[in-house]
């Protein structure tokens, strides 16, 4: 059987449609099979056949994304519930989930047909919103899960840990982040960062009012509740899915069940990378 390949390309930037052009050309230059999956505005790109209705993400062996963060983030929930790999093209300005620069497509279609890359498990956090007894909605985030005021004035939270009560807030915000996550909005609100193997939950408020508001770590194996106790908040997921929170309303959050993989083409310690992303100064090391 051929082997395929699904393109996922942020249809607003010109940059990442004539890349997925090219890179469909040099994968399929080395008999491997590309396809693009449709955007929500249902945008094609010319010269690369759309991914048929009756495949499955299983008929891929990868998929490659085109574009920031923002974009691979909303392309997780396709590969979410099998073991299909995310590749990730950064287009954006400090991107930790996009492996590799637009500018390497030529060793990205050599190392695809080479079959030359590692596969990461990611942890993903999941989210249940409690009212008045009874669930009403649930979800995940690979990032970060973020309480958040939608006026001036700052929210009131109560947080649970293990059924234990911790603290009381007075905030803009409570986020609860994975390890991937903590080089996002966790890193520039002040939170740790965490490398992607350690197990862990980050948890911080966000411009607290308190004397202990503290960025916290949390055993993956623990449950947070955090309940509202002012008139109206917004939870947000992974910076895209959104959903009101009223007064008295709680959100249970866990470690989830499933994990995200993401493709390495190389090996470069975690370290290296933060080194590269933030252009962090090394200069005058003398190890070897």
């Amino acid at each position: 059987m051929k082997r395929q390949v699904l393109l996922v390309v942020n249809p607003t930037r010109e940059e990442a449609r004539s890349g997925a052009l090219s890179l469909a050309t040099q994968l399929q230059a080395r008999e491997i099979a590309v396809f693009q999956a449709l955007s929500t505005e249902g945008e094609k790109i010319a010269g690369i056949p759309v991914r048929e209705s009756s495949t499955t993400i299983n008929d891929f062996e990868l998929v490659i994304v085109l574009g920031g963060d923002g974009t691979i983030l909303r392309s997780a929930e396709m590969v979410r519930s099998s073991d299909v790999p995310l590749l990730g093209v950064n287009l954006g300005h400090v991107g930790f989930l996009a492996e590799i620069e637009k500018n390497s497509l030529d060793e990205i279609a050599d190392q695809v047909a080479a079959k030359n890359f590692t596969v990461e498990s990611r942890m993903v956090l999941s989210f249940a919103h409690h009212r008045g007894g009874k669930v009403i909605s649930t979800g995940w985030a690979l990032n970060d899960l973020v309480i958040e005021k939608q006026s001036p004035r700052m929210i009131e939270v109560f947080l649970e840990i293990d059924g234990r009560p911790l603290s009381k807030w007075g905030c803009d915000g409570v986020l609860c982040a994975t390890p991937t996550g903590s080089t996002a909005y966790a890193f520039s609100a002040g939170g740790p960062v965490v490398w992607p193997e350690v197990a862990a939950l980050v948890l911080l408020p966000l411009s607290a009012h308190a004397l202990f508001a503290k960025p916290m770590v949390v055993s993956p194996n623990s449950k947070i509740q955090i309940t509202l106790l002012s008139e109206e908040a917004l939870l947000t997921a992974d910076g895209f899915r959104s959903e009101e929170v009223k007064l008295g309303d709680s959100i249970s959050i866990t470690k989830d069940l499933a994990t995200v993989n993401l493709a390495r083409l190389g090996i470069a310690p975690f370290a290296d990378r933060l080194v590269a992303k933030f252009k962090l100064p090394v200069e005058g090391w003398r190890g070897e």
